[in-house]
């Protein structure tokens, strides 16, 4: 792990297969203690106000699926890669629906199949993660298809 990573007992943090560690979290939550991180991808409707790091905008609405699935695959390539040495998170408002769907897009990325990922984002995140079937669906067929279902 390298040293810039986010300790693993932090709010949010999730060790990917691959050992890499990200941070998911809610927007509407206050920041977790700690350091900030390097980069993140923020999921919404709308661009959300700068962050004082390096970032990357997804129109999601709340609910729903991204607004442009290859958007998305590019942010998390973005975000896999830079993993490797920055602290990196993920976050949409409340921080479980299109957050938890994201970590699990992610994941697979990461090598674990779709249905798997699903499961291990909410046995090592939060069980409130991927809130609707359709997110679940999405995230479950995320790789095989390229960039979504």
């Amino acid at each position: 792990m390298p040293s810039s990573a986010w300790d693993l007992n932090g709010a949010g943090v999730i060790r990917l297969p691959s050992g890499r560690v990200v941070r998911g979290r809610g927007l509407r939550m206050p920041t977790p203690p700690g350091p900030p991180p390097d980069f993140g991808v923020y999921l919404q409707g709308k661009e959300p106000s700068k962050f004082e790091w390096d970032s990357t905008w997804v129109r999601w609405p709340d609910f729903w699926l991204p607004s442009d699935r290859h958007v998305l695959m590019a942010a998390l390539r973005d975000l896999l890669l830079r993993s490797e040495n920055e602290r990196v998170e993920i976050a949409c408002t409340g921080g479980y629906g299109r957050t938890g769907t994201a970590l699990a897009c992610l994941v697979a990325l990461d090598g674990m199949p779709g249905r798997a990922a699903v499961d291990y984002v909410r046995n090592n995140y939060s069980h409130r993660a991927v809130e609707t079937p359709w997110q679940k669906r999405f995230a479950t067929h995320f790789v095989e298809s390229g960039s979504g279902y």
